[in-house]
């Protein structure tokens, strides 16, 4: 293959995968996202998944608004991560909580002004049927 050849090429996947162009756009990082979970169910070994998720460890590297997420989540409890995972999923409200407490009490914990004690824990865990581990850092 020639150089000439070899930047044609390129050309040509650029266009086709425009996340891997000089500039991808939020659209193209989804794209990506979707790309490389196909790839992996139905091509695991394709070389494109390498360039994609090297390209998207770039991109979620410098871009501002995932840098701030992430920043947010290495800072958040875990367990008020856990609890609110566990309330979305089973559509609880304030009140379906009494291993916590009142709803006075699980919006304090929800607002990382109270912490769950070992108590809580075990009860939510034995609820939930996961381990006490997933609310601790």
């Amino acid at each position: 293959m020639t150089i000439a050849e070899a930047i044609k090429a390129t050309e040509a996947l650029t266009n086709a995968v425009p996340f891997l162009g000089r500039k991808p756009t939020e659209h193209d990082y989804n794209d990506a996202l979707e790309m490389v979970a196909e790839l992996l169910i139905n091509d695991p070994h394709n070389p494109l998944v390498n360039i994609l998720c090297a390209r998207i460890t770039e991109y979620e590297n410098t871009d501002p608004d995932l840098q701030a997420f992430a920043a947010r989540m290495r800072a958040a409890s875990s367990e008020i991560g856990v609890l609110k995972t566990l309330i979305n999923q089973y559509q609880l409200t304030l009140a379906d909580l009494p291993e916590i407490g009142s709803k006075s009490m699980v919006s304090r914990v929800l607002k990382g002004e109270r912490k769950l004690s070992l108590d809580h824990i075990k009860k939510l865990a034995a609820r939930f049927n996961v381990s006490p581990a997933l609310f601790l850092r």
